[in-house]
């Protein structure tokens, strides 16, 4: 996905919004509510208005009904089952709870559907036992995926064959995006906010179908319009849309814009209705608890989610200069991380363990300080009405802003201060 960053310029009434991307204007008259619109978009020429399953005894079909005719590409994934359907890009106005369960089929578990990368869609059918691709076709505004059961070891080899063929199928991974131009010169420290999930990987959802990558999209350019306002922090988003985006291109858009400061905007569900909270993750090679362990591998699962690949990870430098470096950058994100939490504490809910770390992908940048805000649970119904909320985005999004300028601030007077003479001997 080719990143584009512009320059922010001060306007009236309102102002620019750099994202990674495009460009915002964010509405700041006196009293009104922040608006944040994109200048430009084109919208697709295909959208799904509805979608079902058909069960038979011998095979079952995802089924989705849309405005015109599009040409799929369909391949099997192992680790776990799935079924991963590329197509041009398609618009879904269907509502996402659809897709949580195939009630009465013995192959499909659930399917998820949204935007992979900019002019392509992707939907990714979690299968609940071995199934061979019957056919995958688009008929009159009808897109059909017929399954039907396999043996275990012929399923693995469907997987091998459609990797060995992978060029000639669509690509497997998001469009390659270019380097992000360096932002141009500022005296303002960059502070890269990254809304979790998007796209075909939709996130934690609630019980009336609210989904968590929209409701942390809408915070994170609530935050990014607090930190511009304040004047002395260029905020950066790392997506402006509902699009996917691998894991590390969220950090690769960090380093490339020189952040000094990277922040990933998430929230959760759980069984139990009754927790609530938000919380502040950093880094850390062994959980802090299970619950932070929890977190982090279901975040780290993001890229899987979206029908790619689980690479292994590179292994880390071990030079003496970058472990003095790593050790020095999460004294920082443990530093911001305990101004943030002071400030949520006027902003709304924190959960009972509001301090915790686990081995975050997003969070592993060795010289850039970073934590993981979740905002809540959407399983509960204290939370998701806080989360929903306008009123109570703006106030903590303005608390989240003040947390990040009095952790720069912080940091700023640690630099000025003079330095302490050696000992006498």
């Amino acid at each position: 996905m080719r990143q584009k960053l512009r320059t922010i310029k001060k306007t009236r009434p309102g102002f620019a919004l750099a994202v990674a991307g495009a460009t915002f204007t964010v509405a700041a008259s006196p009293g009104s509510s922040l608006v944040a619109a994109r200048a430009a978009e084109t919208p697709a020429p295909v959208s799904a208005v509805s979608s079902r399953v058909e069960t038979a005894a011998d095979h079952s079909r995802l089924i989705f009904t849309l405005t015109g005719d599009v040409a799929p590409q369909a391949r099997v994934a192992a680790a776990p089952p799935r079924v991963v359907v590329d197509l041009p890009e398609v618009a879904f106005r269907i509502d996402p709870r659809e897709g949580r369960s195939a009630a009465g089929s013995k192959l499909i578990r659930s399917y998820r559907y949204g935007q992979f990368a900019p002019g392509r869609s992707r939907v990714v059918v979690d299968l609940s036992s071995p199934a061979r691709i019957v056919k995958t076709a688009c008929v009159a505004g009808q897109l059909e995926i017929e399954l039907a059961p396999t043996s275990e070891a012929a399923f693995n080899a469907a997987v091998t064959q459609s990797a060995a063929q992978s060029v000639s199928l669509a690509p497997t991974q998001p469009a390659a995006a270019a380097p992000a131009p360096v932002a141009a010169p500022s005296d303002r420290p960059v502070v890269v906010i990254d809304p979790g999930h998007g796209g075909v990987d939709m996130g934690a959802t609630g019980k009336h179908g609210e989904q968590e990558k929209a409701i942390v999209f809408e915070f994170a350019r609530a935050l990014a319009a607090k930190i511009e306002e304040g004047g002395r922090l260029k905020p950066v988003l790392t997506r402006n849309e509902d699009v996917f985006l691998p894991l590390n291109e969220r950090v690769r858009i960090a380093h490339e814009n020189n952040a000094a400061l990277f922040l990933s905007i998430h929230a959760d569900t759980l069984a139990e209705g009754h927790v609530t909270g938000a919380t502040v993750y950093t880094v850390s090679a062994r959980a802090s608890d299970a619950e932070a362990a929890r977190i982090a591998e279901k975040e780290n699962l993001a890229d899987q989610a979206a029908g790619l690949e689980i690479k292994e990870s590179v292994e880390e430098v071990g030079d003496i200069l970058h472990d003095l470096a790593k050790r020095e950058t999460r004294a920082f994100s443990a530093q911001f991380s305990q101004a943030l939490i002071s400030r949520w504490k006027e902003a709304g809910s924190l959960n009972k363990n509001p301090s915790r770390s686990a081995g975050f992908v997003v969070l592993k940048s060795y010289d850039i300080p970073s934590a993981l805000l979740e905002l809540g649970y959407l399983s509960s119904e204290k939370d998701l009405a806080r989360l929903t909320s306008p009123e109570w985005r703006d106030q903590a999004a303005g608390k989240t802003a003040e947390a990040i300028e009095a952790f720069f601030a912080d940091r700023s007077r640690e630099a000025r201060a003079p330095q302490k003479p050696p000992r006498p001997q």
